[in-house]
């Protein structure tokens, strides 16, 4: 039975190595999946999913505004595809998370999204949101704070090292702008003592 699948965390988790090591499993059982992520994240180069310890792979891209519904249905045209795998999922607009849905009910075809669950301010992405409410499935992908605790939250830096509290909510950016911390250590990166 195909699901609707969303695994988040924080910055520097892994997501991306679960998301290629569970593509991987499905072509090694000589399985097609079919990978997507973000059009403007170009960190990896376009059209390319890649994690912190070298591993990648090659995959489409989504843009805003495109239909995921129709282009996963394009895409079943060409032959068998076993499972669609969706990395930065956090960057997927509210429709198209809808549209994923409605690949799995109508295409019967498991989909698997990665993201991030918030933003350097604590707030839901619009497509995290929409995940969080429509997944069949969640999963947690656990990375730690400095102190230990499992990091929940992200903090963005500006060039001398200060955490920043405003500016636009997507930034494309790694380890030299992003740190993951537990709630407590985030709060008072952000100057917020209570």
């Amino acid at each position: 039975m195909a699901k609707l699948y969303f695994h988040y965390s924080t910055m520097n988790a892994g997501k991306s190595t679960v998301l290629l090591q569970a593509a991987h499993n499905y072509v090694e059982r000589g399985m097609t999946p079919y990978l997507l992520t973000a059009q403007f994240d170009g960190r990896a180069g376009e059209g390319r999913i890649a994690s912190r310890i070298g591993i990648g792979e090659e995959a489409e891209t989504y843009a805003p505004g495109e239909d995921l519904f129709a282009k996963l249905k394009q895409r079943f045209e060409t032959g068998p595809c076993a499972c669609v795998f969706v990395d930065e999922a956090q960057f997927l607009e509210a429709d198209q998370v809808w549209q994923l849905a409605r690949a799995v009910d109508d295409l019967h075809v498991p989909v698997m999204c990665f993201g991030l669950r918030v933003d350097f301010r604590g707030q839901l992405f619009p497509g995290s949101a929409t995940l969080l409410a429509l997944a069949d499935e969640m999963r947690e992908v656990r990375t730690i704070c400095h102190c230990g605790k499992k990091a929940t939250m992200v903090v963005r830096m500006d060039s001398g090292g200060h955490a920043l509290k405003d500016g636009a909510q997507v930034q494309i950016g790694g380890n030299e702008t992003y740190v993951s911390l537990c709630r407590r250590h985030w709060r008072a990166a952000v100057g917020d003592a209570g």
